[in-house]
């Protein structure tokens, strides 16, 4: 028997709004109706945007609302444990140093009309015409120069053979289009990705796929913004030899315009709508559930 085991991963880089509250909700609600346990990450690898006070906010917004969570809180911050994952991906031959600027590589992109361009994860990089060579990229190095690990995804189809066009997940949710059951992984289309930088060795990527299994998770529950990152971190797991949980999108929750909320409303975020009298209960009913 499976043991269901589920997170909230929210980052302290603003307050939590109504968007977040719909998601937390249904984490923990989900998890409480499935007799399992909802986890709290708090995924704050951003160093210049996460601050200690959003942190704290997190904790006060989710207790007000009902959530409760088993201590101690994974802080990512804490656990930069990523390192020796990219150094397996570069011992594979999978990851390479890439020097370029967003500049560069926009123009790039802009010389191959043949590739999509931005995606919903931002600008897809299809990687190097040319591999650069062992003693160019030695001179970069000597100078000081910043660069990315990039996922070569050239690479990965060679290294898992038949096992690349195989990768696919369940989804419970909505998906893509409303779709759920098997889904078919096509972590090509999101190009090579950044799993990490010079000063940072990991990225959202690498840090919540890793800690995903690390914590054991079960099930993966988020937002249908996050549906097309899941077809790179189900690579990811195929390539670490990690668990795959199964994965549930939900909706998102939106204006009355039909914009999705963010951080800089302010308006709407929880400590706005607790200081304005809001119960758990009124927001709740605001959220749909």
């Amino acid at each position: 028997m499976t043991v269901f085991r589920t997170r909230f991963a929210p980052s302290p880089t603003g307050y939590l709004h109504l968007g977040h509250a719909y998601a937390a909700l249904t984490v923990f609600d989900t998890a409480r109706q499935a007799g399992g346990t909802a986890l709290l990450r708090i995924e704050d690898i951003d160093r210049t945007r996460c601050k200690q006070e959003f942190e704290q906010a997190i904790y006060d917004d989710l207790r007000w609302l009902g959530c409760d969570w088993p201590e101690p809180v994974r802080r990512q911050s804490d656990h930069i444990s990523t390192c020796s994952v990219l150094d397996q991906l570069a011992a594979q031959g999978l990851i390479y140093r890439c020097f370029k600027t967003r500049r560069e590589i926009a123009q790039d992109i802009a010389r191959a009309p043949h590739h999509p361009g931005e995606g919903s994860g931002g600008v897809i990089y299809p990687g190097p015409a040319t591999p650069m060579s062992p003693d160019e990229e030695a001179e970069r190095l000597s100078k000081g120069a910043p660069f990315a690990w990039r996922l070569s995804i050239t690479a990965c189809r060679e290294y898992l053979g038949e096992r690349f066009d195989q990768l696919d997940f369940e989804e419970t949710g909505q998906g893509a289009e409303g779709k759920t059951g098997r889904v078919r992984a096509r972590p090509d289309s999101l190009g090579d990705v950044i799993l990490g930088r010079k000063d940072m060795g990991t990225s959202y990527h690498l840090a919540c796929t890793h800690d995903d299994a690390l914590q054991r998770i079960s099930h993966v529950i988020r937002g249908t913004d996050l549906f097309f990152a899941t077809h790179l971190h189900r690579l990811l797991q195929e390539l670490m030899g990690w668990s795959v949980p199964v994965y549930h999108h939900h909706p998102l929750i939106r204006d009355e315009t039909g914009k999705r909320f963010a951080k800089r409303d302010r308006a709407i975020t929880l400590r706005a709508l607790r200081s304005a009298g809001f119960s758990p209960a009124d927001l709740r009913a605001r959220v749909g559930l």
